[in-house]
């Protein structure tokens, strides 16, 4: 497999390309990197929301800058990978550490909802929400990783097609259910407005939360229905450099892949991959917290569902109804 000869795009324009998403992909590990041993530094917890996401956006950032590099040294050592788990890993498992860390972006902010309306809610519902994620995302694992092996067995191609079909199917629908899932809960937190007292207690914000969930919730459940009508009409017979979606290349394993396609394949990994991978990584980047948020009605966020913030809160007993009113009264 390699890139076919007289290519429509200049050689000149695919090499300043590898270059751009290497050095793109190279910069965002880098920077994750450093948001995590910011994080230690902070005195932060080692497990929580912040580390995971960080360490998934990390891993991703790395396996794409290794993938580029190859291809920036070698197209055809990046295309021809002799061992079908190496070529999974570089190609498909990028993917399931994004839906990793959609299912852990739900799961933040739902835990935020429960927080902020009854924490004794949470608890409750709190082992079912984290076993519910890693089953999803476990699942969304098996299914990409044995589909990648029959694909590069020596299957029928027929059987191939319904393969892919199944893949696309399963890990796809995965996908739109948790944007949606995610969806609802920027619609929630809209609404709430005592959930930014907690929010920034946190170091950010209701309007920062909504515009990271809502780019990643788009993002991510645009592709997935590009990816499943791709899929479904696109005939295999007909070439072209849009007929494919989330693992176009890793499927290709016989075939030319030509220079369209190769640049129409760092797009959609610039637009459907990086961009909301970027948001992830800001949104939980490390941050030294104020420690005197009393003038702004906020607390840090080890005493936030304190008892001592709850009798020290002199708006303990308003609702949500209240609190906004109390805004408008304020910004008055």
């Amino acid at each position: 497999m390699a890139l076919a000869e007289g290519a429509a795009v200049p050689y000149a324009v695919e090499l300043g390309l590898t270059v751009l998403h290497t050095a793109l992909y190279a910069a965002l590990f880098l920077f994750a990197y450093l948001q995590l041993w910011l994080l230690l530094y902070y005195r932060e917890r080692r497990l929580s929301y912040h580390t995971l996401c960080l360490f998934l956006c990390l891993l991703w950032a790395a396996l794409r800058t290794t993938l580029f590099s190859f291809y920036l040294q070698n197209s055809l050592q990046a295309l021809r990978l002799q061992q079908p788990f190496a070529h999974w890993l570089l190609y498909c498992l990028p993917g399931c550490l994004l839906f990793s860390s959609l299912c852990l972006l739900n799961l933040y902010f739902a835990e935020v909802i429960f927080k902020v309306k009854c924490a004794a809610e949470f608890n409750k519902y709190k082992v079912l929400l984290y076993l519910g994620s890693i089953l999803t995302s476990l699942l969304f694992l098996v299914v990409n990783l044995t589909c990648a092996m029959l694909i590069h067995g020596e299957v029928p191609e027929k059987q191939l097609r319904w393969t892919v079909l199944a893949r696309a199917l399963v890990n796809d629908s995965l996908f739109i259910l948790c944007a949606i899932s995610l969806a609802c809960c920027m619609c929630k937190l809209g609404k709430m407005s005592s959930a930014n007292v907690y929010l920034e207690s946190k170091g950010t914000s209701v309007c920062q939360a909504i515009l990271v969930g809502s780019v990643v919730a788009l993002l991510y459940s645009s592709r997935a229905c590009y990816n499943l009508v791709a899929v479904a009409i696109s005939p295999d017979s007909v070439p072209g450099p849009f007929n494919y979606g989330w693992d176009n290349l890793s499927d290709k394993v016989h075939v030319e892949v030509s220079s369209e396609e190769y640049v129409v394949f760092g797009v959609v990994l610039f637009l459907w991959e990086l961009v909301p991978t970027t948001f992830v990584v800001l949104f939980f980047r490390a941050q030294r917290l104020s420690q005197n948020l009393t003038p702004a009605g906020m607390v840090n966020s080890h005493s936030y569902s304190s008892r001592a913030y709850f009798f020290d809160n002199p708006r303990r007993y308003d609702s949500d109804d209240d609190l906004s009113r109390l805004g408008a009264r304020e910004g008055g």
